[in-house]
């Protein structure tokens, strides 16, 4: 019972996607640092201008080249993402590369296996005994048919003949002779069935 509850299950995480996961972490505090140094470099900026305007400017520029500084700071950290974002796509796209191979090595093993179930020399022989078959039963047809005689035909035809006459009933064709075609601008008479209400009414 120990074992049942105490196994451990097997990690679905890769050591790729492990090293994905930490690619794209550090690629967000490069952002999250950029972002930073992106308002420190408003703030600074705001600042020379008041430090300027106050007379001050040896302050200022000492803060324009703490500034400049900064700046290069923040083109090289858009490298550096720039670096992790390549190596991420590269990472799944090695991974999608991996799959597709895992893929196609499976399929070349089910064929593989396919092959020896049904090898040339087993599809050979079925093919020879189909067609063997096919040969023995046209004989077999020829023996039966050659075997009727002359006699045997006419009862069959025959036979067909009161079957398809079974199957083909026609309606009677009426003896009294057919009603005259009234012309469309007469007069339409009453009917019977009309008047014979009426009259009950």
């Amino acid at each position: 019972m120990g074992n049942l509850f105490g196994r451990k299950k097997q990690s679905r995480v890769t050591e790729q996607d492990k090293a994905i996961l930490q690619l794209k972490q550090q690629r967000d505090k490069l952002r999250q640092y950029q972002k930073r140094i992106a308002q420190q470099l408003e703030r600074e900026r705001a600042l020379a201008r008041q430090l300027l305007r106050d007379g001050r400017k040896e302050r200022a520029k000492l803060l324009l080249k703490k500034k400049r500084y900064q700046e290069q700071l923040l083109d090289r950290t858009e490298n550096q993402i720039s670096s992790l974002e390549a190596m991420v796509q590269s990472i799944e796209f090695t991974q999608i590369e991996m799959k597709v191979m895992e893929g196609l090595q499976f399929g070349n093993e089910c064929l593989n296996k396919m092959h020896q179930v049904m090898s040339i020399e087993e599809v050979e022989r079925i093919l020879d005994e189909t067609q063997e078959a096919v040969e023995y039963q046209r004989q077999i047809d020829e023996l039966l048919a050659g075997s009727f005689t002359q006699e045997d035909e006419d009862a069959i035809l025959e036979e067909l003949s009161a079957i398809t006459q079974e199957q083909i009933e026609l309606p009677e064709v009426p003896s009294e002779p057919l009603p005259e075609k009234i012309p469309e601008n007469a007069p339409v008479k009453a009917r019977p069935r009309q008047a014979e209400l009426v009259a009950a009414s």
